[in-house]
């Protein structure tokens, strides 16, 4: 099992920055990729980005497109989030998460995860 640890969160007026980082306790060669979901109160937990360690391939929902940028270090150890230009209904707790068995096509989905984090609040305000 993959120990995880968020950090980050904070809040912060519509339009600004955070940015989150992700700190693993090791990495086998069967983790290959790395995320962040977002779980706001009352709605299910949500895949916004994904990256590919090997080659740093990146994925990410719609709903940040073209505002958060996922990356990791030379090292490949930590993970990062940079969320830009955020809006309100980015608050939420934000979690990254990992595990051997994720494959393309479900980068995005709760269930191909089994390592978590514990989680880091973000929130927006108008």
């Amino acid at each position: 099992e993959v120990q995880l640890v968020e950090s980050g969160g904070g809040s912060v007026q519509a339009g600004g920055s955070l940015r989150l980082s992700c700190a693993a306790s090791a990495y086998t060669y069967s983790i290959m990729y790395i995320s962040w979901f977002r779980q706001a109160p009352g709605k299910e937990r949500e895949g916004v980005a994904a990256i590919y360690r090997r080659d740093g391939s990146t994925y990410y929902s719609d709903s940040v497109k073209g505002r958060f940028t996922i990356s990791q270090d030379n090292a490949k150890i930590m993970v990062y989030l940079q969320m830009n230009l955020l809006k309100p209904e980015d608050t939420a707790m934000y979690y990254c998460a990992t595990g051997r068995w994720v494959v393309p096509g479900r980068v995005l989905t709760e269930s191909a995860y089994t390592d978590w984090g514990q989680g880091t609040q973000v929130t927006v305000s108008s």
